[in-house]
């Protein structure tokens, strides 16, 4: 069984693959302070709900926190006896190179989201996903991720318009009725709301342009269904697709170990 460990800025997602379906996932917050220990004790409990005994023979992480990785393999090594695959590290091998400007480090983020989109739509799509920061990966025919956009994230510039203008108080995104708002919380919401679905249409447009040729658009991460709904921005919205490239880069170093 593969535990698929996705480390992002803001949450840290641990699903279980059984090499046909993931049996659960588990979300927590991202602390580069917390313990092998920790880890343990919060999977384990949670686990438990799930009336799952995991044999855990493989792990693979993607981090874009760089501080966690350590504990990340203490806690694999300590209590699943594996040695986890990193994202990224010269060890892990990707099924296509990223073709990207010599001596640049890619996401493992982003590497994962196009060894996804091409495992399960084939080349030439851009893959928007909302995070802490809202990035857009292209990736070619062959599978390669060969660039990308990245925007400040929704919840970010939330925040920093909370604080950068003490007038105006923090509220939570949502698509507003109207595009005038007639308080502030609407017309917060509907600057935030609307000024995205103009974002990502306007990246959409020039992407494709620049790249040349027609592609599919995946929509992932947790606010992609909510900016589905006010414009027709996504081909698909898949919200395990980084999870589901994991899976892919893991069963792909598994086969050419195995040769």
């Amino acid at each position: 069984m593969l535990l698929a460990i996705d480390c992002g800025n803001t949450n840290t997602v641990f699903s279980l693959w059984d090499g046909t379906e993931f049996l659960c996932t588990l979300r927590t917050s991202t602390h580069h302070s917390r313990t092998a220990d920790a880890y343990f004790t919060w999977f384990t409990t949670l686990i438990s709900h799930y009336g799952i005994t995991p044999d855990i023979t493989d792990v693979i992480i993607s981090s874009t926190v760089p501080r966690v990785v350590w504990n990340l393999r203490v806690f694999c090594d300590t209590f699943f006896g594996c040695r986890p695959l990193v994202v990224g590290k010269p060890d892990c091998l990707l099924p296509v190179k990223p073709r990207v400007d010599p001596g640049t480090a890619v996401g493992s983020d982003r590497l994962a989201n196009a060894a996804g989109a091409y495992a399960r739509h084939g080349g030439d799509v851009m893959v928007i996903d909302f995070g802490t920061a809202t990035n857009i990966d292209v990736v070619a025919h062959d599978g390669a991720y060969v660039g990308g956009v990245i925007a400040p994230g929704v919840n970010l510039s939330l925040e920093a318009l909370h604080q950068g203008a003490a007038a105006l108080p923090h509220v939570d995104i949502g698509q507003p009725e109207k595009v005038i708002g007639t308080n502030t919380v609407a017309c917060i919401q509907s600057g935030i709301f609307w000024g995205y679905v103009g974002l990502i249409q306007g990246l959409i447009t020039r992407v494709r342009a620049e790249y040349g040729t027609s592609m599919k658009v995946i929509g992932t991460g947790g606010l992609a269904p909510l900016f589905a709904q006010g414009e027709n921005l996504f081909d698909k919205i898949e919200g395990d697709l980084t999870m589901h490239g994991l899976t892919v880069i893991s069963d792909y170093n598994k086969k050419k170990r195995s040769i």
